[in-house]
């Protein structure tokens, strides 16, 4: 007969115990570590902020960027997360309780909680004036420490909406709709915020294949048909293309429209939900699929050429506030990395000391620097134009790198936050344990939002053939480069643009992506050199 064992001795009981307790009480200590304010921990920003504002304008703005990284590095980071949780996320409701259609989405309170913290930095508000995206968009960053977190994606249309009002909108619709879209109040009723639909089932990137309709109805237009993709659903005013009637086909029979989702009595104005979409990341904005009939509409300029300027202005404005999100999920997924593996132990020792964590860590920072640095290098130029301060060339400059610095940022931020999951090992999936799997999740929206990665790599082919950009781009970067090895790499990336652009126009569009990957690199080289060194 088999003895009974031993109870077990209070040497052998506190030895079991001990050690987990020790393990989750550094888990305890690197949670609370993480939490450190965004922007005074971020030495990197201060300073590229210092070179592009100068030591005065950052001075009367750090107080407002000190508190907003303290709030988002606590109270927005709990908010978020709440927000994020599957119950929590967006739902729609097509009737009331009598039966009238009112198609609306509801949210969990936590949601307008956020927005309103979000908004009353005056983000967005600053659009009143123009050249000052880069401290708008120092405050997107910080946002973006949380992913999409159900509100970037809606500053971005707002202030795309806001800017295409302003350089295209007549006097009348200004004085209309403006006011409510620079409104600070999130909460406030004569708020507005925005959204833009341009993709329909048929045409994704192809817009030119879009079929929405538009008529005159005395001064105002009519809008009839289907949208596939509507991001921030939810918006007070929807930016649609549509095609007038007996206009050209492809993207120049294409106008730009206005329209509310409710009319001045709270009806719905011919917007009609589908559904939501389910997607795999940014999960709490709401997208949705919608039919719209004889919608109220106004037009934004000229209602028979409106395609331009939603390129020109919206989309890359969008471009740019994309590539500021995978900074900012960037940067959070260093902040996540670098303080676990301080924190936690294994084979007797911090994670941090082995040299393929060291490895992989000095990987993530170096990404994140060359990435905030190229960013904030485009950011300088889009204001530098919106204030009149730039010449024809750096136009030329910014036109080719905004593509570039979308489709560049969002790949790397990818492999970021996936380098930072493997930091965290096993950890680095579960949820509730850190932001990370949302992060990754947003990020390959991220890459998809405002073109893939093959439309932007063929737009920008397309500008170096028909516009040759690649001239002022690198009479730009011979100027500001610092080092002999960028002069070098400068040298060496103008020859492969040289013989890309030699090559059969077939064989060419296959090299493109190869030759915007050494193209980026550079750019970023160039700007942390500019702005770091």
């Amino acid at each position: 007969m088999q003895q009974p064992l031993p109870p077990p001795t209070s040497s052998s009981t506190s030895s079991a115990n001990s050690a987990p307790t020790a393990a989750r009480q550094a888990l305890a200590e690197w949670q609370e570590a993480k939490r450190q304010n965004f922007y005074s921990t971020d030495t990197d920003l201060q300073a590229i902020l210092l070179h592009h504002l100068g030591p005065e304008v950052l001075a009367q703005e750090a107080p407002g960027l000190v508190a907003f990284g303290a709030e988002s590095a606590t109270v927005l980071d709990d908010l978020i997360r709440e927000n994020n949780r599957d119950e929590h996320l967006p739902q729609l409701r097509r009737w009331d309780g009598i039966g009238r259609r009112i198609d609306e989405v509801i949210f969990h309170p936590s949601y307008f909680e956020i927005g309103q913290r979000a908004y009353r930095t005056g983000a967005l508000a600053r659009y009143a004036r123009p050249g000052e995206e880069r401290i708008q968009l120092a405050y997107c960053y910080l946002l973006a420490h949380h992913g999409e977190g159900g509100h970037l994606c809606p500053f971005a249309c707002t202030a795309g909406l806001i800017k295409i009002l302003q350089a295209r909108g007549n006097e009348a619709l200004k004085a209309h709709l403006l006011p409510g879209l620079l409104h600070l109040d999130r909460r406030a009723p004569e708020h507005y915020h925005g959204a833009q639909f341009l993709t329909e089932v048929q045409g994704g990137s192809d817009v030119g294949a879009n079929a929405v309709r538009a008529r005159r109805d005395g001064e105002h237009f009519r809008i009839s048909g289907e949208k596939w993709f509507c991001s921030v659903i939810d918006a007070d005013l929807y930016l649609m293309t549509a095609r007038l009637d007996g206009s050209p086909s492809g993207t120049a029979g294409l106008g730009a429209f206005v329209v509310p989702r409710l009319l001045p009595d709270g009806t719905p104005n011919g917007v009609h939900i589908r559904r939501l979409k389910y997607k795999l990341g940014t999960r709490s904005m709401a997208s949705g699929e919608a039919d719209f009939v004889d919608a109220l509409a106004w037009a934004v300029g000229d209602p028979a050429c409106g395609f331009k300027s939603v390129v020109e202005i919206v989309l890359n404005t969008s471009r740019v506030y994309n590539a500021i999100a995978a900074c900012g999920m960037m940067r959070r997924a260093e902040i996540e990395a670098t303080t676990y593996a301080a924190h936690r132990e294994a084979f007797g020792q911090k994670i941090e000391s082995f040299p393929l964590v060291r490895r992989t860590l000095a990987r993530i920072s170096s990404e994140r620097r060359r990435a905030v640095a190229g960013t904030f290098g485009v950011i300088a130029l889009s204001d530098a134009v919106a204030l009149g301060q730039a010449d024809e060339s750096a136009r030329q400059v910014l036109r080719l790198v905004i593509n570039m610095n979308k489709y560049w940022t969002a790949i790397r931020c990818t492999d970021t936050i996936r380098d930072a999951i493997e930091v965290l090992g096993g950890n680095g999936a579960i949820e509730d344990f850190s932001v990370l799997p949302r992060l990754l999740r947003d990020s390959i929206v991220v890459e998809a939002w405002e073109g893939t990665h093959n439309v932007l790599c063929a737009q920008v082919l397309r500008d170096l053939q028909k516009l040759g950009l690649h001239h002022a781009f690198f009479a730009f970067l011979k100027v500001h480069a610092r080092s002999q090895e960028s002069q070098q790499q400068l040298d060496s990336a103008r020859r492969e643009v040289e013989r890309l652009l030699c090559l059969p126009a077939e064989e060419a569009a296959v090299y493109i992506r190869d030759v915007v990957d050494q193209l980026m690199p550079l750019w970023q080289r160039v700007c942390v050199e500019k702005s770091l060194s």
